[in-house]
């Protein structure tokens, strides 16, 4: 069985280049209805085998009469199935359907308040009057294409959403997907539901089933080795392919000494123990550490650290007879990164450990999450009775503390950073923080600074603790994290770590910086 010929019902979203067009995909989905994006020229062909239920057009920065502009195969206006247009998609659909878009008068961006001028299926159970929205848009709609009546306005716009009930196409000119228009998750449903007559068939549990018969279809009576790292998608990955083969999978772990404080035994105690995986661990420590001697530079760092697991990767797997398939946690928003409007990017993001394995070892991928966006994989890990820790560990990056660590790696640096960076966590816990914030660990600066402790002056470490909010790490702002919380954290630090006897926290926002350090 086919991963995508998994769901009998789905709505297709057409990609035109708008910030929000993810965000239209996981509001759809957040109302368990399943969704996909692809690229708006993927051609009639594929849309028709595609069989949505619904035709979602994104908004964009383009305008229609611009040169080169993104158009849709006219012919979607005419399969019979319901077509909402979002901004830039409202625009389309006029401009396609023999309507007229003209340059605003005036731009609109931000809030704004429309009015609704006419019964329509699309925004039933929503005010009539002063209904807040978020525009985002440059031109408006002159006139409206045959067939089609206006069913609300704004100051600026005459025509702010529009409809042909007949043929159920419909269009907003502002952004329903954003918490900026309230009434948004209403007038999406609606569509879903009222004129797309779609079920609520998309749950996680629905998910698991029925990748789970996929999985064991596709595998049959081989096997499939699986890079765990323990953080929240190769842990999902491992845990639902043993559910699908059981002892047909086989997770190699490689401890590269870079790990936070008691992670290697925990992996292990976990699935080794608890879930009966096949799991075979490589402490490689030392081997990493010689590999890093004397290299500051960040990139060369992650070069060495993710070619020495390769390495280490291929060597364990060679042992294993019988191997078809490597299991790999590529996540739906990158897989939308490859194939996106705004034109492909090289590779689909592998996972941070196994980039360029599947070619040089000749087996076959399995990415058993690709459809999902992060916050639907931890609903999986839920249903699949991972513990709580892991489902909602923070992310932590391949090269684990050697890019949390500015310059050369050594072991003694390694048990400053992993001891200051326990700490931070038991903190940011025991205050209740951990689950507000996106992100949140230390980092070893390069410099020391001049303290006195006791009678003494020292001259030792810094350390700068970073805590980030974020919804998908594209942007970060610095999480307001409470006087007292950071407080604590630095009191411990310094009086508990050796060595230690300054602490900073890092106020930047992404951009310009970026959440790590390195």
């Amino acid at each position: 069985m086919d991963f995508d010929q998994i769901h009998e019902e789905r709505i297709l979203v057409l990609d035109f280049g708008s910030q929000y067009t993810q965000l239209i995909a996981r509001r759809v989905r957040e109302s368990h209805v399943y969704c996909e994006i692809h690229p708006f020229n993927i051609g009639m062909d594929r849309i028709r085998a595609f069989g949505a239920r619904g035709i979602i057009l994104s908004g964009g920065p383009s305008s229609v009469h611009d040169e080169g502009a993104p158009l849709a195969d006219p012919g979607i206006f005419t399969l019979g199935v319901p077509v909402l247009g979002i901004c830039y998609g409202m625009q389309l659909m006029a401009h396609q359907l023999e309507g007229a878009v003209e340059k605003a008068d005036r731009r609109e961006y931000g809030s704004a308040i429309i009015d609704l001028d006419a019964a329509s299926t699309l925004f039933l159970d929503v005010e009539r009057e002063n209904v807040r929205v978020w525009m985002s848009h440059g031109d408006r709609i002159l006139r409206l294409p045959p067939g089609f009546s206006v069913l609300a306005h704004s100051e600026n716009s005459p025509i702010a959403a529009m409809g042909d009930s007949a043929r159920h196409l419909f269009g907003v000119q502002f952004h329903p997907e954003v918490v900026h228009t309230p009434c948004g998750k209403t007038i999406l449903e609606n569509f879903l539901f009222r004129v797309c007559r779609c079920r609520s068939t998309w749950t996680m549990k629905s998910f698991v089933d029925s990748v789970t018969q996929a999985l064991r279809e596709k595998v049959g009576d081989n096997r499939v080795i699986c890079a765990l790292s323990g953080g929240v998608d190769s842990s999902v990955v491992a845990v639902l392919l043993h559910r699908a083969i059981g002892e047909r999978l086989h997770c190699i772990f490689v401890n590269n000494g870079l790990l936070r404080r008691g992670e290697a035994e925990s992996v292990q105690r976990i699935f080794k123990d608890h879930f009966e995986l096949n799991l075979v661990a490589v402490n490689a420590t030392e081997a990493f550490l010689e590999r890093l001697k004397g290299v500051t530079d960040p990139e060369r760092k992650r070069k060495i650290i993710g070619n020495l697991f390769i390495e280490l990767f291929e060597s364990e797997a060679g042992k294993l007879q019988g191997a078809r398939y490597l299991a790999q946690g590529t996540l739906y928003p990158d897989v939308i990164e490859s194939v996106s409007f705004k034109g492909p990017s090289a590779t689909i993001k592998t996972h941070h450990n196994v980039g360029g394995l599947p070619e040089r070892m000749n087996l076959e991928l399995i990415e058993p999450l690709r459809e999902l966006f992060k916050d639907e994989v931890r609903l999986v890990g839920r249903e699949l009775g991972l513990p709580e820790h892991i489902i909602k560990r923070h992310p932590f990056p391949g090269p684990g503390l050697a890019i949390r660590m500015i310059g050369e790696v050594t072991r003694e640096k390694l048990e400053i950073l992993r001891e200051a960076d326990s700490i931070l966590l038991e903190e940011i816990e025991a205050s209740g923080w951990y689950d507000h914030v996106w992100q949140a660990f230390a980092v070893l600066l390069p410099v020391r600074s001049v303290g006195v402790m006791g009678d003494e002056r020292t001259y030792e470490e810094v350390i700068a603790i970073r805590a980030v909010d974020s919804v998908d790490a594209m942007t970060a702002d610095w999480a307001r994290l409470p006087y007292e919380v950071l407080q604590r954290i630095s009191s411990r630090i310094i009086n508990e770590v050796k060595g230690v006897n300054r602490v900073v926290y890092d106020i930047s926002s992404k951009p310009p910086g970026t959440i790590e350090w390195e």
